[in-house]
């Protein structure tokens, strides 16, 4: 990673979001692949069932969750050193690894994302909390790439509803009034990462390619961050409406 770190929290903090190019190596987005094909084969059938979310065809698998709690590999990623000091800055204190997850969006069947903000499902306050989104295959125009909506983080928290999408379960009451070709999307090749704020509305179409579009998310707070009893509660609800979240 070539990051000038004062740049970085300027575009961060303006946007919302910004782009690494070559965030991780090659061979490090190999082992990683390699990994996360060896915990679905060997290790997920034994794991609960809320480690993982199926598209609907209720066999291929849509995200994996809590790698940090089912898998070293996958933990030890989420707290290196250098990871977490570049991220400090943005999170406004000490990195707290809270979630390592996947949204695989495989070829043919990967299911979309509603437009939603991530704090709906962490409920965190202050909103110090972020996203390091890494590609491991490339996310080209076609195969259902991120769209961001570029300062939508200063707005605070929009309104919810259920959106009765397994493993996205809470979305927006009404659909930002950006065009598409305002927003940033998150065109990545193997090993390049988004950074994204918790409150920074984001969504995805489907993948309709016969390429797949794998991302494995390192998901951070600020040690000082408490729960939003209020989020929390509507965070619940849906997830009673749609399980798993």
């Amino acid at each position: 990673m070539n990051i000038q770190p004062e740049q970085l929290l300027a575009d961060y903090e303006r946007d919302g979001v910004v782009r690494l190019r070559q965030f991780l190596s090659a061979e490090e987005v190999a082992a990683v692949r390699a990994e996360l094909n060896r915990y679905i084969h060997d290790d997920l059938a034994s794991k609960p069932l809320n480690a993982r979310t199926l598209e609907k065809d209720e066999k291929t698998v849509r995200n994996l969750w809590r790698l940090e709690e089912h898998n070293d590999f996958f933990r030890a990623l989420g707290e290196r050193a250098d990871i977490k000091a570049l991220i400090a800055p943005l999170v406004h204190g000490e990195p707290v690894l809270v979630g390592v997850e996947t949204f695989n969006k495989p070829a043919r069947i990967g299911s979309g994302v509603p437009y939603h903000q991530d704090n709906a499902y962490f409920c965190q306050t202050p909103p110090d909390m972020l996203t390091v989104w890494i590609a491991i295959d490339a996310v080209t125009e076609a195969n259902g790439p991120v769209f961001f909506v570029k300062g939508s983080h200063k707005g605070g928290m929009l309104p919810t509803r259920p959106s009765g999408v397994r493993g996205n379960s809470i979305g927006m009451t009404e659909t930002p009034d950006v065009p598409l070709s305002d927003q940033f999307c998150g065109l990545l090749e193997p090993g390049d990462a988004t950074i994204h704020q918790c409150e920074t509305v984001h969504h995805s179409a489907p993948n309709t390619t016969d390429h797949s579009r794998l991302g494995l998310l390192l998901v951070y707070r600020g040690s000082h961050t408490q729960t939003d009893p209020a989020l929390r509660a509507a965070y619940t609800a849906a997830v009673s409406a749609t399980p798993p979240a």
